[in-house]
């Protein structure tokens, strides 16, 4: 799988799991997401992938997710998982 292909895989797989937490708007879940842990060389990938191939493979609520974070840049967090502490600060991120 090329590098391109593994980003769709990715997209999906973060897609599919905000689904399943049943959030609000998954989609913005997803752009928040991918806002806070992708590489910026990542995002461009993405960015492109949609720009120039369409959705073709990519589920609906990753495709709207990946044009919203592109279109129209990060939304407020909406999950726990990236509201980041502040230095000594506990409970928010899942990473601390």
């Amino acid at each position: 799988m090329n590098s391109v292909g593994k980003l769709v895989q990715m997209a999906n797989d973060i897609a599919r799991n905000l689904e399943a937490m049943h959030l609000p708007d998954p989609a913005k879940a997803t752009a928040d997401h991918i806002a806070r842990f992708w590489d910026p060389r990542m995002r461009a990938m993405i960015f492109e992938r949609v720009g120039t191939a369409g959705d073709e493979g990519l589920l609906p609520t990753a495709v709207n997710g990946i044009r919203l974070l592109r279109d129209r840049g990060a939304p407020a967090p909406q999950t726990r998982a990236t509201e980041f502490n502040a230095v000594d600060e506990v409970g928010h991120s899942d990473a601390g």
